[in-house]
């Protein structure tokens, strides 16, 4: 019997195309002599946004023997700054997994399965490890720079607007806490927290009291121990309820409605693949323009909005209008369906 061959592994991540880099040092800092190729410093797989790459870090090394350092080696920073080490993700895939996480509210299985529509291959688990590597980013932001940024909030608004947020990606899980300066963006603290009590959140908070700087107003979700914890860390401090989760709330009724309407629109649009089918190896006009509004009508069903100011079933429903209008704007030209 002959050897069955063996496929590539289920997840394993295949590149697109190879990358070599050399370091940016191209002569000895020491004596001056150009640098001469040693060997491969490391080879990895990366998946970025603009797809999978193999990425070869090419060793160099001063091959002048008096110089008596033939041992010191230098590789490109470029290669190596790519992502983090021991990872095969690019700093632009955690820095999405973050945006999904943070802005759009993504569980671990949505931002799994977005990854994957995006031609980058994961799994849940690794989506998890994903999100915690973008913490660990998140963390080591907080530079000791962050003192003299205040000073210039400080003098152009008179103290810090501050808010405070937690965002737990699975249930079960500890909780990211995250404070942040409203005028500047800057991100003052953040930190996993298996409670949520008033204690802890207190504990977070005191190295940013202990900064000295006026704070102005403060800002979170309904959290109870967020609001104790912010109004006893500066008592008499005006206080308000965060404007995205004051509109998120209110409009809730509206955005069930929408969802439902979304989910009856997506389902009137079934069927397309049997007319793409029938046109797909017509090399006719009507055929070409055929598929044009098929292709119009299929991304339609991947407008996911942000609600809740922009709805994806009233986007979706304006867009369909607008081919439809279209369609039949062009078989009247035609001369009806007949023609």
């Amino acid at each position: 019997m002959k050897p069955q061959k063996r496929g590539l592994p289920k997840n394993r991540i295949v590149p697109e195309r190879k990358m070599y880099f050399r370091p940016e040092v191209t002569h000895c800092p020491d004596c001056g002599t150009k640098l001469k190729r040693h060997h491969n410093a490391s080879n990895k797989i990366v998946a970025t946004l603009e797809g999978i790459i193999e990425v070869w870090n090419m060793a160099y090394h001063c091959p002048d023997p008096v110089c008596g350092k033939p041992k010191r080696y230098f590789r490109s920073v470029q290669a190596d700054a790519l992502c983090l080490k021991h990872t095969s993700y690019a700093y632009d895939v955690l820095a999405l997994v973050g945006e999904m996480r943070f802005k759009q509210h993504m569980t671990v299985t949505e931002i799994s399965k977005a990854l994957k529509e995006r031609g980058i291959p994961t799994s849940e688990r690794h989506a998890m490890r994903l999100y915690e590597w973008y913490l660990t980013l998140l963390r080591a932001s907080l530079t000791a720079d962050v003192k003299e940024q205040l000073e210039d909030v400080v003098k152009e608004y008179n103290g810090l607007l501050l808010s405070m947020d937690g965002v737990q990606p699975e249930k079960g899980n500890e909780t990211l806490y995250v404070v942040r300066e409203g005028f500047s963006g800057r991100i003052l603290a953040a930190k996993n927290l298996k409670s949520g009590s008033k204690t802890e959140l207190m504990a977070l908070l005191r190295p940013v009291k202990d900064l000295g700087f006026p704070v102005i107003g403060l800002v979170s979700d309904g959290q109870q121990s967020l609001r104790l914890a912010m109004g006893e860390t500066w008592p008499n401090t005006p206080y308000q309820y965060c404007q995205y989760h004051y509109l998120k709330d209110i409009a809730k009724p509206v955005v069930d409605l929408d969802r439902k309407l979304k989910t009856g629109l997506k389902k009137s649009l079934r069927g397309l693949r049997e007319i793409e089918k029938q046109v797909e190896d017509d090399d006719s006009i009507e055929s070409e323009v055929t598929r044009d509004y098929l292709a119009a009508t299929r991304s339609l069903l991947l407008e996911d909005g942000n609600p809740p100011l922009d709805l994806p079933g009233i986007q979706i429903y304006e867009k369909a209008s607008a081919v439809k209008a279209s369609l039949e704007k062009s078989v009247a030209k035609k001369g009806g369906p007949s023609s």
